[in-house]
């Protein structure tokens, strides 16, 4: 089951029916079509940009340089000073 933003914000039927009501609203019929192609593009484009920057990191990883790997301060070396 994907997790939308509804289910992330916990809204259910009244709390999500008052939420597109306001939004009827607020931008009319004539512009919530228009509202809605323009939040597909930009999930689209958030996810073409994401699938790319995870391709990178995989790439980046399968050509034999090692990722850095940050350590603790108990990790560290010490160096005494005289």
């Amino acid at each position: 089951m994907p997790i939308t933003i509804a289910s992330i914000m916990n809204l259910m039927g009244p709390d999500l029916m008052v939420i597109l009501l306001i939004v009827f609203l607020l931008f009319g019929a004539k512009k919530l079509p228009e509202l809605a192609r323009g939040m597909g593009r930009a999930v689209k484009e958030f996810s073409a940009a994401r699938d790319e920057a995870e391709r990178e990191l995989s790439q980046s990883g399968s050509n034999g340089i090692a990722p850095v790997k940050l350590g603790t301060k108990s990790e560290l070396p010490t160096v005494q000073q005289s």
